[in-house]
């Protein structure tokens, strides 16, 4: 029986209706029209339904509706609102550093894991700031790139990194 749940995706607050154990990727991308986190494998072993809850990457397609109801969820959508709130930064920036990064790098060709990347890019950045090589490529163990853009995404991942270190008169 389909239940209401109330949920806080991207700093706005939903209520929607769903069985509780339907996965949080239905919700966000059928109810919520996000196109951010995308149907990839839908056993969590891809990476591109990854979401950030609570500033934690989750895999959306295998994370239930009843599990996240006082949570924040952060999308592709609201990932410089996020940054921009996690700096102080009084304006949201247009892309986040890992964004710009991956343009700048070519990164992305088909797209399929180019949320995941981002987001989970994201979760490492704020948890260390200077990350190695091997951190990164550990970080990003699990989150499939089909087109094999791997040195791209780790080099992206390091520009990415420079430009958080550096001051913000630094990136004007």
């Amino acid at each position: 029986m389909a239940s209401r749940f109330r949920i806080r995706v991207n700093g706005r607050a939903h209520t929607v209706r769903a069985e509780p154990d339907t996965p949080l990727l239905y919700v966000l991308t059928n109810d919520l029209e996000l196109k951010g986190p995308r149907f990839g494998c839908g056993l969590a072993q891809c990476g591109s339904c990854s979401v950030l809850i609570d500033g934690v990457e989750r895999r959306s397609c295998v994370t239930p509706i009843a599990t996240v109801e006082n949570a924040e969820i952060t999308t592709l959508e609201g990932l410089t609102r996020w940054f921009a709130a996690k700096r102080g930064l009084s304006a949201v920036p247009d892309l986040h550093p890992v964004q710009q990064a991956m343009l700048d790098e070519q990164a992305p060709q088909c797209g399929y894991c180019y949320n995941g990347m981002i987001i989970k890019a994201a979760e490492l950045l704020e948890q260390n700031g200077d990350p190695s090589d091997a951190e990164i490529r550990a970080a990003m163990n699990g989150h499939l790139c089909r087109c094999g853009t791997y040195p791209r995404i780790v080099n992206a991942i390091k520009r990415a990194a420079q430009t958080m270190r550096a001051s913000p008169e630094d990136r004007e």
